[in-house]
């Protein structure tokens, strides 16, 4: 094994510094070199392409190869401003309001409306930087682990957002707002991510075919997650037109907090099913699948041309994107009570408004990769933070808050869990027959945004509430 990795280095490091590939005729040099070297019964079949490893631990792609080591500054900045694609350059343009949304917070803490505006577009460079990192480390990952923790760094944002609110409630304001963020991250990627990826997608093709397991598996989860999300709900709503002197309304109050913990427990165990299920009985197949996936990528030859981020610059560009994600995040939560006093719907801030910002940078990571041909990439990052929000990251809410002595549970508004379920299927009836287009694609955005215009006319919680004391 030590000749094959041997060879397959030299042949990286033979490689120019953008990531091109080896020549077949050098492949086919490397693979008899190693089966005359080593072990003749090792598995040299699937050395299709040059790969090396890092630490001794990462296997490296030729398409992850950035052929240099280190950290070089000048190289790091120029290769992150242009990103992936030009969407993503574009959003780059946007970094000068980062400092101006952290010298507005310390300088002006009155002007509210200004630093809320400011933050909230400063995190959208800083959530892209964040995805963009999350995928230059992606592609030196085996396939399946590398989407997972692309996934699980764009989540970050999320969770970041979600605690912070769950510290700076008091008296449960903010409580609101966290459960309609949690159902607003699901729609947004069912509905507006998604539906952007077939329609774009769509544009350039009459249809775009996608594997039976990526949609099959997805839609199951969301179907368990939105039974999960509702079951509190669904309580609450039949029992409190029996509520009495023996069974009161604090009563009916405790039993749906303590129901909303003993699912968010339930569901991270669903999660951990769901995990050992992509990374190791099933890895094989999904490997198989983005690995066909990537190989028909129309722009795979400029892919491969792009300079790309050494291993030790992709950790700096996530702590640095980070540091930045949760500054604004802090900032921008500190804000939303002020906002919402100014006549915005809580449930319209949270549905709407968080996520949009905080899904920003996956969203176009998404569309890029339909537009690229590359469906069930795109697949797998709209139904897998969708799976990660409902699985992971709501249960990790209600267990914090759980933690702080706070009353966070998944009793949502009726209205917005009849959202989630329907969207679901909506979803899941697009996905059956394993094909899409741009028609689909439309429809379910034209649904997002008749759900964004509904929400912005539904009242605060404190006014008029379906499923709160």
């Amino acid at each position: 094994m030590g000749s094959i990795r041997s060879s397959a280095s030299q042949t990286a490091a033979a490689s120019s510094g953008d990531g091109l590939q080896p020549s077949k005729s050098q492949e086919k040099g490397i693979l008899n070199n190693s089966t005359s070297n080593s072990n003749p019964i090792l598995p040299t079949m699937h050395q299709h392409h040059s790969t090396r490893y890092v630490l001794g631990l990462f296997r490296v792609n030729s398409a992850g190869e950035s052929g240099r080591t280190g950290v070089h500054p000048l190289h790091f900045l120029k290769v992150c401003f242009k990103s992936i694609c030009t969407a993503s350059m574009i959003v780059n343009i946007l970094w000068p309001f980062v400092p101006a949304a952290i010298v507005i917070h310390f300088a002006r803490p009155d002007l509210h409306v200004w630093i809320f505006a400011l933050n909230y577009i400063a995190m959208v460079p800083s959530a892209n930087l964040l995805g963009f990192a999350g995928g230059e480390l992606a592609k030196k990952l085996p396939k399946v682990l590398g989407v997972l923790v692309e996934t699980a760094l764009s989540a970050v944002v999320e969770i970041v957002l979600f605690m912070v609110l769950l510290h700076n409630d008091h008296g449960g304001h903010l409580i609101p707002v966290i459960q309609a963020a949690i159902l607003g991250s699901i729609l947004a990627n069912l509905l507006l991510c998604l539906g952007t990826c077939f329609f774009v997608g769509g544009l350039r093709r009459s249809e775009q075919v996608f594997h039976e397991a990526v949609s099959e598996v997805g839609t199951g989860l969301l179907l368990v997650a939105g039974f999960g999300l509702l079951i509190p709900s669904a309580f609450y709503s039949a029992l409190k037109g029996s509520v009495n002197e023996e069974f009161t309304l604090a009563m009916l109050d405790e039993y749906a907090l303590k129901i909303s913990r003993a699912t968010a427990v339930i569901l991270l165990v669903a999660f951990l099913t769901y995990l050992i299920f992509n990374l190791h009985s099933h890895n094989s197949i999904f490997d198989e699948i983005l690995e066909k996936d990537e190989a028909q990528d129309e722009d795979r030859h400029e892919e491969l041309r792009r300079a790309k981020l050494t291993f030790v610059e992709c950790l700096v560009a996530i702590v640095i994107s980070l540091a930045c994600v949760c500054m604004s995040a802090v900032f921008l939560v500190q804000e939303i009570e002020y906002i919402v006093d100014l006549g915005v719907s809580d449930n319209f801030m949270g549905l709407i408004l968080v996520p949009l910002v905080e899904k920003a940078a996956e969203h176009l990571t998404a569309v890029d990769e339909a537009w690229d041909n590359q469906i069930n990439f795109a697949l797998f990052h709209c139904l897998g933070p969708s799976i990660q929000t409902a699985l992971l990251n709501a249960p990790l809410a209600v267990l914090v808050g759980w933690g702080l002595d706070k009353e966070m549970s998944l009793n949502f508004e009726i209205f917005m869990v009849v959202l989630l379920v329907l969207s679901i299927l909506v979803v899941g009836n697009f996905l059956r027959d394993g094909k899409s287009n741009y028609l689909e694609g439309t429809l379910c955005v034209l649904v997002y945004f008749i759900i964004a215009v509904t929400s912005w006319y539904y009242p605060k919680v404190d006014v008029a509430s379906t499923n709160q004391a």
